[in-house]
């Protein structure tokens, strides 16, 4: 197969979907893999080193649409690249599509076939393609979370691990995935006192086996984030329904009883954001006050570290990008239940429900497509 690797041209986005020793493996498995000239150069791969590894350079984003079979990406098609995706092109990448519907009318129109990382699933429910960057902007979001407390950043002027005599931050977590998990961790070594929400008990029963004193783990439900917020020196959005639009934590009417100066971190941006007053922001600005608290939502943070994400990125989509590129996407997705619950967009079809039910659109399971129900069922009707 010819698989293309993109440079990113989302705004400040340094990452790239393969690195070049991904690029040998691609290419011992008998695949061309090109790659976009200086598409590595954010994250310190040159394109010498991805030619010594067996890669093809060529200088447009056009070449790589025109010629490759699949299309990885980092982050989901820009409009500059809508019209270059071709009918029966696998792009595979992170799609969100549950928060842009026009990206979702534009993908259903092209006629090809979107993967998307962060639907990837495992018959444990864990999402192996949304993990690393969970687990990078996690603990970034705490490192934000502590600079914009700075009175010079818009702040209250808390320092979150506090001195001796002196009270520590309060954070607040709410989600208790790999996202919170991790951001919870990276709060209480600072020293904060971190308040942890989740609404499934097995869960808060095993992070209270293995989270630290400091963090105290709670169930979820509007009157405890109702009360929490109003102490909270930094709160952090965690939450994921996979593939589906993130869930309205926290309203305008919230915010008011918040200190001035408190931090919101909303790192479900991609899927729409948890609170009501989230936008996506970018890493050149990538904070704004409402009703006095700073709220900061950029939608690719892990962009902002992208050695140590374009590392983890690939370690984790490799495997999954090698098998469609061995068996082809159609077989891939028979084999193998996690890649077929990646199919969200294809051959016209939405196919994964929850993109299909955050803009009311037709719903076809991919097994209907897989086993040709789809088709035979058109011709039945034809006759």
């Amino acid at each position: 197969m010819i698989v293309g690797i993109l440079k990113e041209i989302k705004t400040e986005e340094n990452r790239v979907s393969m690195t070049p020793a991904g690029v040998e493996v691609m290419a011992a498995h008998g695949h061309t893999v090109l790659v976009e000239k200086n598409a590595g150069i954010g994250s310190g791969f040159t394109d010498t080193a991805y030619t010594e590894h067996g890669a093809e350079i060529v200088n447009t984003a056009k070449e790589i649409f025109d010629r490759a079979e699949m299309v990885m990406h980092v982050k989901e098609p820009l409009p500059p690249e809508y019209d270059l995706i071709r009918k029966g092109q696998i792009i595979f990448t992170y799609l969100h599509l549950a928060a842009m519907e026009d990206l979702t009318r534009l993908l259903i129109k092209t006629g090809s076939v979107c993967i998307a990382y962060e639907t990837i699933q495992k018959a444990d429910r864990s999402l192996p393609l949304l993990t690393p960057m969970s687990e990078v902007a996690g603990r970034m979001a705490i490192q934000q979370g502590a600079k914009y407390l700075e009175m010079t950043q818009g702040g209250h002027g808390i320092l979150l691990g506090g001195v001796p005599g002196i009270d520590p931050g309060m954070v607040l977590v709410i989600g208790g995935g790999v996202v919170g998990t991790n951001a919870a961790k990276m709060a209480c070594g600072l020293g904060a006192k971190v308040y942890l929400l989740d609404m499934n008990l097995d869960r808060l029963r095993y992070l209270s086996d293995v989270m630290p004193a400091n963090c105290f783990l709670l169930m979820s439900s509007p009157a405890t984030i109702r009360d929490l917020v109003t102490r909270a020196d930094v709160v952090v959005g965690a939450v994921l329904i996979p593939g589906a639009k993130a869930p309205k934590l926290i309203s305008r009417d919230m915010l008011k009883t918040m200190k001035k100066g408190a931090v919101l971190v909303d790192v479900a941006i991609d899927q729409g954001g948890c609170f009501e007053t989230s936008k996506p922001t970018t890493h050149s600005n990538p904070i704004y006050t409402v009703e006095g608290v700073v709220h900061y939502c950029v939608a690719n943070m892990p962009g902002a570290v992208a050695k140590t994400s374009t590392l983890a990125l690939t370690n984790a989509t490799l495997p999954y990008a090698l098998e469609i590129a061995d068996k082809g996407w159609k077989t891939a997705m028979k084999e193998n239940p996690e890649i077929r619950l990646g199919a969200n967009v294809v051959s016209g079809k939405v196919t994964y429900k929850g993109v299909s039910d955050a803009f009311g659109l037709e719903y076809t399971p991919i097994d209907k497509l897989l086993s040709g129900r789809e088709s035979k069922a058109k011709k039945s009707s034809a006759a």
